[in-house]
């Protein structure tokens, strides 16, 4: 939907300082159309906050970001992905075991 000049909405009604109304009717046939029927469009603020985290974006700066005036409830929202947690863990343990482990010998040189 493309947004008039001066609205500060993301989803824009046709009038300046309103929204859309009836944004529910809406976004019913967005999901139809794309297939999603189970996505609400509160989980577009839940997928926002977790891209902005695996991107590196501080948690206050998202809390900002979503108007939030406690950073705990942005907390809530920003689910890290199964994948991020992985690779962190990796890293983790990476780092771990070079301080644990003894370093790699050289092979033996053959004559």
């Amino acid at each position: 939907l493309p947004r008039p000049p001066g609205n500060p909405w993301v989803i824009a009604g046709a009038k300046p300082d309103v929204p859309l109304p009836h944004i529910n009717y809406y976004w019913y046939r967005v999901r139809k159309r794309a297939g999603l029927e189970d996505v609400r469009l509160h989980d577009l603020r839940h997928s926002f906050a977790s891209r902005a985290l695996a991107l590196g974006e501080p948690l206050p700066m998202i809390a900002k970001l979503l108007g939030h005036t406690k950073i705990q409830t942005t907390a809530r929202y920003a689910h890290l992905a199964r994948d991020s947690v992985r690779e962190s863990a990796d890293r983790i343990a990476a780092s771990i075991a070079a301080d644990i482990l003894p370093p790699e010998m050289p092979e033996p040189r053959r004559q």
